[in-house]
């Protein structure tokens, strides 16, 4: 049954996304504000095709985080890249540059606005990732970044990544860490998936200001707040 269930989601989403990425070539035309309603339009399919197609749904715990803040979540599966769209308002997603450059899809999410990251660009690099990000804040926005880097498998705990902490010393905002168990129901690199509740829990907002040790420290517990041994 999760073969079907699966193969039904697979179809249904990516068939759709397609066609989504096409047609989001003459909404931008009429600007950056018309692609972003049509970004959350896909997410909202999304949604619907994890909840109705896999069995798929999410239970919130915690006030989703508003206004202009670092929202740091944990990242075990591609859900919550979508899902972490629907609870915050046009948020400027930290992803790695190889997404933003795929043909198409890459000229979409760059008039979204997310923030490229080139991990091997050096100084050159991390400039253009703080313009996009202030740029970003300027507008109000909130800036979703997975700060350990890649998804991960249920039960790993890895350190963040170093630009996590760059990014919080530069931008002088707040933290709100997302723990999360997606990785239950949806692995990372599996076909499968199985029907069930995905827990994103809101945990308290972490100051700004913070050293470095310390911000790592209490991001990384709050984010692996649901793995096994922890919480």
């Amino acid at each position: 049954m999760n073969l079907v269930r699966s193969t039904l989601f697979a179809l249904a989403f990516y068939s759709w996304t397609v066609i989504a990425v096409l047609l989001a070539f003459p909404i931008g035309l009429f600007g950056t504000r018309a692609i972003r309603r049509w970004s959350h339009l896909w997410t909202a399919y999304h949604g619907w095709c994890a909840r109705h197609l896999l069995g798929i749904r999410s239970r919130p715990e915690g006030e989703a985080p508003q206004g202009t803040m670092i929202v740091a979540a944990k990242h075990q599966s591609m859900y919550e890249t979508m899902e972490l769209v629907r609870f915050l308002h046009e948020p400027a997603i930290v992803l790695k540059r190889e997404l933003a450059d795929i043909p198409l899809f890459g000229w979409v999410v760059r008039r979204y606005g997310v923030i490229p990251v080139d991990r091997s660009g050096g100084a050159a690099a991390l400039r253009r990732m703080m313009r996009a990000a202030e740029a970003a804040i300027a507008e109000g926005r909130p800036i979703l970044i997975f700060p350990e880097g890649t998804r991960v498998a249920v039960g790993e705990t890895p350190p963040l990544q170093p630009g996590f902490a760059g990014l919080y010393r530069a931008l002088a905002l707040p933290v709100a860490p997302v723990a999360l168990d997606s990785g239950r129901l949806s692995p990372r690199n599996t076909f499968l998936k199985r029907p069930g509740v995905i827990t994103l829990r809101f945990m308290p907002h972490v100051p700004a200001g913070l050293p470095r040790r310390e911000i790592e420290m209490a991001v990384h517990a709050a984010i692996n707040a649901l793995e096994p041994g922890h919480g």
